[in-house]
């Protein structure tokens, strides 16, 4: 990878704050534009591709994605604040509305995967850094229960957030959310207790404490249309976290040994997308096998083997909409998810 490839990471996510930024103050067509961006833009570039780089491994593009990442989670926090603000503040009209929806769009598809990428980063500030982020979406439980029990469980039942064969998003959705927040909590206390000098607070304690502060500041700004505007962003960009969630591990299944514990985890326990330009607005987040296999690594160093890993029929922004139509999805993903099933029981 060279350091133009590193530069679309910062092209692709860092224009969409621009636009957004402009949608909120400027109020005319910007809300239009950032959303065709998130949506119409993306697909189009991806369909130019797929141009999937390598992983990077010089220390140089490391430092830059640290600095995109750092440099995201600190505007998230104003451009949410901002587009609070105006909406809250502003009767609905039709672009405010497309600026709504492009903001809800950027918090689940890139706050989202930099929030997961600092979480998982190995200095401390970075990844309270990224705890601030998911607090701010009012899913601060994340950062305990993704690593956790996600990274330890996956593709098994007892990860929440691996979807079994033939589940329907709808039904995963609120047993995924309810149930990552409970093992969350579980593992957190455990491991608080295995530890004879932890210090602080419960970690729960600083997500309920900064969703706390999420919502009062919106109140602060706009009211309780402030609220609700604020609610209903935090729902949306919830709902695309759980929609990626469910898309790269759909169907996919450990096989238990003969002492009864599942297999290590494989390449082959996760779906991954090629798809160039929705991977570098997302950090890289649907190379999502090489992150399993290696959680420390930092999104450029990510590496994509079509060979050995499941690939998506289409950029994971597109199979999270068509998971939203079971039959459809069912349709398309069931033999594929089957057909690595008899593929990991024949190993």
């Amino acid at each position: 990878m060279s350091v133009s490839d590193v530069v679309w990471y910062f092209v692709a996510s860092l224009t969409p704050v621009a636009l957004l930024m402009l949608a909120f103050l400027d109020e005319s067509i910007w809300g239009y534009v950032a959303l065709g961006y998130i949506t119409l833009f993306v697909l189009w570039m991806d369909r130019l591709g797929p141009r999937a780089s390598p992983g990077a491994g010089h220390q140089r593009h490391l430092r830059l994605g640290h600095i995109l990442s750092v440099t995201l989670a600190l505007l998230h926090f104003p451009l949410l604040a901002l587009g609070v603000w105006v909406l809250g503040n502003t009767p609905p009209r039709t672009d405010t509305i497309a600026s709504g929806l492009a903001l809800g769009l950027f918090m689940g598809q890139v706050s989202n995967s930099n929030a997961h990428e600092l979480i998982h980063a190995s200095h401390r500030w970075s990844r309270r850094l990224g705890v601030a982020v998911y607090s701010s979406m009012l899913f601060g439980h994340h950062a305990s229960a993704h690593p956790l029990v996600h990274h330890v469980h996956v593709a098994s039942a007892k990860d929440p957030n691996s979807a079994r064969p033939g589940e329907g998003f709808y039904r995963f959705a609120p047993r995924a959310w309810i149930g990552s927040f409970k093992s969350g909590l579980k593992a957190e206390t455990a491991r608080r207790a295995r530890q004879s000098h932890a210090r602080g607070s419960h970690p729960y304690v600083g997500y309920l404490a900064g969703s706390l502060l999420a919502l009062s500041t919106a109140w602060l700004l706009a009211g309780w249309g402030g609220v609700a505007i604020f609610l209903s962003l935090a729902i949306y960009a919830q709902m695309q976290l759980l929609l990626s969630d469910y898309v790269q591990h759909y169907g996919l299944r450990r096989q238990k040994k003969a002492n009864g514990k599942p297999e290590p985890v494989g390449p082959h326990h996760s779906w991954n997308a090629p798809h160039w330009y929705s991977a570098a607005l997302m950090l890289n987040a649907p190379r999502h096998s090489d992150h399993h296999a290696h959680p420390n690594r930092s999104f450029p160093e990510l590496r994509l083997d079509p060979q050995t890993m499941p690939m998506l029929p289409h950029p994971l922004p597109i199979m999270a909409a068509i998971a939203l139509v079971p039959p459809i999805w069912r349709r398309i993903m069931d033999p594929r998810a089957a057909y690595w099933r008899r593929l990991a029981e024949s190993r």
